[in-house]
């Protein structure tokens, strides 16, 4: 069991004088036990008053941790059921809801009870004081209940005010030289940290108010709690004069006085130099931390399968040119659409195995694309709901189809990238010649194997991409005599090819060129996308 012993009295009279709250006595003492942090913060200021106030040494001190060894260590990554009632302390009725009124003990040891509950710690700024209880906890839980997310378990995180950590760092200093001079070996860092204590004291509480959902420490749904306390803002500010380095402002940023800006200048900053600008103990403050909107955020899901394209004039993403829309649909929002709405979604980030020109179709089985989405409300369909889904895209619209529609992992969503220009595309090509023709004038072109071009960034792409001259592969061809001035051309090429620009030159930017092997200026009509040689998503039976 981890009590606190009598070495611990002038360091915990010390905390209790500087204005701490009895959780923060506790965490200064290293006391580790989480039960101690689950008992209400003013039956531990009893039992800590009744402690230093005991002079009788030969019996058994009272304990912080007593009535806790049931705990046994218990994982405080997991809300359990709830505690059973902790045991009186001999010195004071610790029933909840008991009126309890300074003993002559607690007199002696700093004043009356009532005046020191009403006050505000100097260190955590109220946040173990009475933002950490039941009402807190069903604060979270209706949250939760009202944005309506599907989870098995959560994971409860902290977002604190920065000054904490100078505060914190005060109070360190206020009792380290008693330590010292008792010889006590404790190190800042065994500290336990506001957050933890927090968390110890929440996660049965929310566990509790909602049903009994785990409360655990890694979880694809996280329930955030921030406080704030622009009473206190200021605290900070001296380091920026001190360590100027260490804050520097970012676009993304409100303050430069972040948690990490701020822990990584009480690192640098000498303890003289932080005595002489910083009080130590810190000043009283006169009001507790502000609670701000309880935020609810899920783990991105993702989504992949194939899509066709049937349509001639139907973008892959939203067409705006100077800030107007030119296309009224485009592949990504008709597959797009249903796919929210079934998740509920906040948003989401759609990708490809390359791209398709607004005038190019996608046939054969597809091109794969994975959509990645934005705190989801909704985390998991079955294999029948996805089957559905998958339907209801495609009697949406009869410009695209989607297949193999699959929930998929993050790490999975990187095959579909991977070696993507090693990768071969397949493709089918009405050709237009100015000079007329006749079969045998195009059949050599069936012989022509692994044809290497010289691409220069093509002028239709020049304002999206860097100019450079690119190596590709057309690894075959075949041909289709329709008439004098028009046959098929079908290619298998290096992924990345750009076609157009083989067939009719680009001004001399592809070299070779159709226009060069059958000397005449050539043009692409239509163009179809009959396969994407990437083997993901795997497929689904139909």
């Amino acid at each position: 069991m981890l009590s606190l012993k009598d070495k611990d009295k002038p360091i915990i009279q010390k905390l209790l004088s500087a204005g701490c709250c009895s959780r923060c006595v506790l965490r200064f003492c290293c006391v580790s036990v989480q039960a101690a942090y689950r008992r209400p913060h003013q039956h531990t200021l009893q039992a800590l008053k009744a402690f230093i106030s005991d002079t009788d040494n030969s019996k058994p001190k009272e304990t912080v941790a007593s009535g806790c060894e049931q705990e046994n260590n218990k994982s405080h990554d997991v809300a359990g059921p709830e505690l059973p009632e902790d045991p009186p302390v001999k010195r004071a009725k610790l029933e909840p809801g008991a009126a309890v009124g300074p003993s002559e003990e607690e007199a002696a040891a700093g004043g009356g009870m009532k005046d020191e509950e009403s006050r505000v710690c100097v260190v955590c700024l109220g946040i173990l004081q009475d933002l950490c209880g039941t009402a807190q906890a069903a604060k979270i839980a209706e949250a939760v209940k009202t944005e309506k997310y599907e989870f098995d378990t959560l994971v409860l995180s902290v977002s604190l005010p920065a000054q904490l950590c100078v505060r914190e760092h005060s109070c360190w200093l206020h009792v380290k030289g008693e330590l010292r001079q008792k010889s006590i070996a404790v190190d800042k860092d065994d500290v336990i940290q506001v957050k933890e204590a927090f968390k110890w004291i929440m996660q049965g509480l929310v566990s509790k108010e909602l049903g009994g959902v785990g409360v655990v420490t890694r979880s694809p749904f996280e329930v955030g709690v921030e406080f704030t306390h622009p009473e206190t803002d200021a605290d900070c500010h001296f380091l920026a004069s001190t360590c100027p380095d260490c804050f520097k402002p970012t676009k993304n940023k409100q303050s430069v006085f972040t948690r990490m800006a701020v822990v990584k200048a009480l690192e640098k900053i000498s303890e003289p130099k932080f005595l002489q600008r910083y009080p130590c103990p810190p000043a009283q403050p006169t009001s507790s931390c502000i609670p701000q909107d309880i935020q609810c955020l899920h783990v991105s899901v993702f989504v992949a399968g194939r899509y066709n394209k049937f349509c001639r004039s139907l973008p892959q993403t939203p067409w705006l040119i100077d800030g107007e829309r030119r296309m009224e649909s485009s592949v990504e929002e008709l597959i797009a659409a249903p796919i929210l709405s079934a998740f509920r979604a906040d948003g989401f980030n759609f990708s490809s195995s390359g791209r398709e020109d607004v005038d190019v179709r996608t046939l054969g089985n597809g091109r794969p694309f994975a959509m990645e989405l934005l705190n989801p409300h909704r985390s998991r369909l079955s294999k029948v709901e996805m089957k559905q889904l998958q339907e209801a895209i495609n009697a949406s619209s009869e410009k695209i189809r989607v297949r193999d529609l699959q929930i998929v992992t993050r790490d999975a969503m990187s095959r579909m990238k991977e070696g993507e220009e090693e990768k071969t595309k397949s493709y089918t090509a009405l050709i237009w010649t100015q000079k007329p023709i006749q079969r045998e004038d195009i059949t050599f072109i069936d012989d022509i194997k692994d044809l290497t071009l010289d691409q220069k960034t093509p002028l239709r792409v020049l304002h999206r991409r860097a100019l450079a001259v690119r190596q590709r592969v057309i690894h075959s061809m075949t041909t289709r005599y329709l008439d004098s001035h028009h046959f098929h051309l079908g290619l298998k090429t290096q992924a990345g090819t750009y076609i157009k620009e083989f067939v009719h030159g680009d001004f001399g930017r592809t070299k070779p060129n159709l226009c060069d092997l059958l000397k005449t200026d050539t043009d692409i009509l239509e163009l179809d996308v009959e396969s994407v040689d990437v083997d993901w998503p795997p497929s689904i039976p139909e």
